[in-house]
């Protein structure tokens, strides 16, 4: 059963009231692929809009805080941690992880899906100029603990 929709099938927020706060937390990755130029620019530092890395990080994390805002059917939750982690993975992608955590009546994959999501959108406007070849992909959630339906791991990608 979908949970977003009532007996009649039309789109509906959940009702949380009467579940109980545990602790939650979700994981989320992300992909850019690009130039291997590209990626060497980012990671020696020489981008002219500055640190490409720190300013996705930011972008992550303020907008898993928004992601109600974004999302039509998603709570608005209070948040108790957002880490975004970039790193270069060969010699052409970016891999982002978002990491958000909160005691509350619903989970959190939304908001590290949309911060895992938005910091490969800030990499590709940052660096459109020089490689409008980029490629997004692989979002995905990673893992979820807490939460009724308890523990999920994803499987591994080749």
């Amino acid at each position: 059963m979908l949970t977003h929709l009532d007996s009649q099938g039309r789109a509906n927020m959940v009702d949380v009231t009467d579940k109980a706060a545990t602790s939650r937390e979700a994981v989320a990755e992300a992909r850019v692929r690009m130039l291997p130029s590209t990626l060497q620019m980012i990671v020696a530092g020489g981008h002219p809009k500055g640190d490409v890395f720190a300013v996705a990080r930011i972008a992550g994390i303020q907008a898993a805080k928004k992601t109600s805002d974004l999302i039509p059917l998603c709570h608005p939750l209070l948040l108790t941690s957002v880490k975004v982690e970039l790193e270069a993975c060969g010699e052409d992608c970016v891999r982002i992880q978002a990491r958000c955590k909160l005691a509350g009546q619903t989970g959190v994959e939304m908001e590290a899906l949309t911060a895992a999501s938005v910091a490969a959108l800030t990499i590709y406007d940052m660096c459109k100029a020089v490689d409008r070849g980029m490629v997004i992909e692989s979002i995905r959630l990673l893992e979820k603990l807490g939460g009724k339906s308890g523990h999920f791991v994803a499987e591994e990608q080749a």
